[in-house]
């Protein structure tokens, strides 16, 4: 089912990329000035990766094979497809419009109004395809079909699936985060990567957690967790509010104690070990509400990070963080809180990372942040994912962290409550409802 997969992934963005318009109007509402090269650029982005990519897809497999094994849905499939011919006309009235602006015939207001039709119908679509066509092709495309899609869906050569058609649409929407304002991106002038070298994800557990219990004063907040990461894993663990998400990553990097059970990291019992020795060993963590030391610059911020690293790999080491997140090397000298939220989030990343993590583990790395930066966020930890880092991952966001990792945990209340690979649990009808609103 890796075409459906790839269908919803595509919704995301998509979505993502809606509510940051959405965004783009509050401000036009409130009197802020319009940005014509960015609501260009998203524009951009959102017609060619829907008529070049996404409709295509849609139109060619998942309707196709649709019409063929279930006919009742025939009139939900024509007025869908209906749409995805009216999206060209849809996208020249909107840049009419953004004209009108600029020539001082349009108010921004008057635009803002026009961009919230606009996603709004681009989020009923995208409800109608996830709540109806994606679980009736689940349940009735036959084997023979899903052969057929799935041919097409791997091969790195397609027009449409291929490297090279998802390699230009990161490129687009690199362009679109150069651009942003600040209230919506990185406000970077650049887009950089980390060299590969990775060594390859290996199989054996790297951390083992068994039957942990912490408590905050006579309230209970973990009871009883028993979790395992194996070694180049991504693992998320979802759940609400006051499930004791924070509360397992602050015990397992020793801020918070213990009161029972035990913490095995590569093979050795850490349980009672200092936080600064179990650093040391390799356990980084990026704190939930950045933390980072304000009056201090964003330089001798990640200098932190590397206090237990022998000194003459941290230029090394710095240099690489400002290759993942140019906007802090334009920045460097700064004060890190002059900063905006997603750029300390970036540098909060970053001064985990300066500690050359065995086990990253990343607490609400996404709180907060306008929509457009969440998704460049989640670009990052899927580098670090592919670099072969050990990765645990609380997020509230659990669409985006289950879909990035190759398992999960749910968390109720201080227990586990269900467990799985991260597509399973997306798929999981209790856990859609529960944490997906879907």
């Amino acid at each position: 089912m890796d075409a459906l997969r790839i269908i919803s992934e595509d919704h995301n963005s998509l979505w993502r990329m809606a509510t940051t318009v959405d965004q783009l109007a509050v401000e036009l509402e409130a009197g802020v000035a319009l940005d014509p090269n960015f609501l260009s650029a998203a524009l951009d982005y959102i017609v060619q990766f829907e008529e070049r990519l996404h409709y295509p897809k849609e139109d060619g497999f998942l309707f196709h094979y649709l019409r063929l094994r279930s006919p009742e849905v025939a009139t939900t499939l024509d007025r869908l497809e209906q749409d995805h011919r009216d999206s060209g006309s849809r996208h020249r009235a909107l840049r009419a419009a953004m004209a009108a602006v600029a020539a001082g015939e349009m108010s921004g207001p008057a635009l803002a109004t026009q961009l919230r039709h606009f996603t709004a119908d681009l989020k009923s679509h995208i409800l109608t395809e996830e709540k109806q066509l994606l679980p009736l092709a689940h349940k009735t495309l036959l084997k023979e079909d899903w052969v057929e899609i799935n041919r097409a869906f791997h091969d790195p050569v397609h027009p449409l699936f291929g490297d090279a058609a998802q390699a230009g649409f990161r490129e687009l929407y690199h362009r679109i985060v150069s651009v942003a304002p600040e209230s919506l991106g990185l406000g970077g002038k650049s887009v950089g990567h980390l060299p590969g070298g990775a060594s390859p994800a290996q199989a054996e557990v790297l951390l083992r957690v068994q039957g942990l219990e912490s408590c905050y004063g006579r309230i209970k907040a973990l009871k009883g967790i028993s979790i395992e990461v194996r070694r180049g894993e991504t693992v998320a663990l979802v759940g609400a509010n006051g499930a004791g998400k924070t509360t397992l990553l602050r015990t397992l990097s020793g801020v918070q104690p213990m009161s029972a059970g035990s913490i095995f990291f590569d093979g050795e019992d850490i349980s009672r070990l200092r936080p600064d020795k179990r650093m040391r060993r390799g356990i980084c963590q990026s704190p939930e509400g950045r933390q980072v030391f304000g009056p201090l610059s964003i330089e001798d911020n990640l200098r932190l990070g590397a206090y237990t690293q022998p000194r003459h790999q941290v230029a090394g080491d710095m240099e690489k963080i400002f290759t993942m997140f140019p906007i802090l090397k334009e920045k460097r000298h700064q004060p890190a809180g002059t900063l905006s939220g997603g750029q300390q989030q970036m540098l909060a990343i970053g001064r985990a990372l300066m500690g050359r993590p065995r086990l990253l583990l990343l607490d609400e790395p996404s709180m907060g942040l306008a929509p457009l930066l969440v998704q460049e966020v989640f670009a990052v930890i899927k580098t670090l994912k592919s670099q072969g880092i050990t990765i645990l991952l609380v997020e509230q966001n659990a669409l985006a962290a289950l879909d990035i990792s190759d398992r999960g945990y749910v968390l109720e209340t201080g227990c586990v409550i269900l467990t799985g690979s991260g597509n399973e649990l997306v798929r999981n009808d209790q856990v859609r409802a529960a944490y997906l609103g879907m």
